[in-house]
């Protein structure tokens, strides 16, 4: 048994601070430099395979939204761990921040290996990339495809209007007509204010737009006034939750930097994070 497999599979694993085993000693070297998913796993606080192939698919997700090639950053193998045969991933070091950036902030192993990443990314960036910019861009493009369903609902329902039928979702939840919101978030003519939301807003209106979609299927709604009706009373509904969770109503949210700048400064970070390995 060699040196490095004992070291990945100690239970004594390296925590992203100063006190355990670098980091960079975990690597493994055959045609790219990789790190196993199931050494990730243990080194983020997971305790099986099971919970932590969730935290992968997100990050693999999030390496589709950005049109990055997935299989320069995560390889499947079988391989022999602690005498059993698993699927394993070979992680590339982008792919290593994609699954620590997407996993639970709560384990302080997580947070740690966040703040790890996020300040390799500074150094690439002007800003700190956090892990709330990989959950928008993921959150976002939920909302692209969950809006293509509704379009198809509404349709069905006799909708003729669309940007009417829009207008009123976002009028009960922000108490405000699109075009009102988008100069109160200060968003350009030509794109979306979406594209300027933070997480917890985005996530809201993911609500949102699925459950206006259940609404109208599951009540039979047919016709134009009936279907923006439906549309206002989802947004009032998610409004008054927000309000009684949090205390605070969405159109007060701050606004976020522009997912594209985002999106490229997280597409530019991975080609940084393949030249520390090249140098090596």
């Amino acid at each position: 048994m060699s040196d490095k497999y004992q070291q990945e599979h100690t239970t004594d694993v390296f925590h992203f601070d100063e006190s355990k085993p670098d980091f960079n000693a975990l690597a493994n070297e055959n045609g790219f430099t990789y790190w196993y998913a199931s050494t990730m796993m243990r080194i983020l606080g997971y305790q099986g395979m099971d919970s932590f192939k969730k935290v992968i698919q997100r990050a693999i997700s999030a390496c589709t939204s950005l049109n990055i090639d997935i299989m320069d950053n995560f390889v499947q193998e079988k391989r022999q761990v602690n005498g059993r045969l698993i699927q394993d991933y070979r992680l590339s070091r982008f792919a290593c921040y994609l699954v620590a950036m997407n996993g639970d902030p709560k384990k302080t192993e997580v947070a740690k290996a966040q703040g790890y990443f996020a300040a390799l990314a500074e150094a690439f960036r002007r800003y700190v990339e956090e892990a709330d910019d990989v959950e928008r861009i993921l959150i976002r493009d939920e909302i692209s495809d969950h809006e293509k369903t509704l379009s198809g609902v509404a349709k069905e329902a006799g909708v003729t209007k669309y940007g009417f039928f829009q207008n009123a979702g976002y009028r009960g939840m922000y108490n405000l007509n699109f075009t009102k919101l988008k100069q109160l978030k200060g968003v350009p003519d030509n794109r979306s204010p979406l594209d300027f939301m933070g997480k917890e807003e985005l996530a809201a209106n993911l609500f949102r737009v699925t459950q206006t979609a259940a609404k109208m299927r599951n009540e039979s709604i047919q016709g134009q006034k009936d279907a923006e009706n439906a549309a206002f009373e989802v947004g009032k509904k998610v409004r008054k939750t927000m309000q009684e969770i949090s205390g605070t109503t969405p159109e007060n949210l701050p606004a976020s930097e522009d997912i594209r700048k985002v999106k490229s400064a997280i597409k530019s970070s991975q080609k940084d994070f393949a030249k520390i390995d090249k140098k090596k």
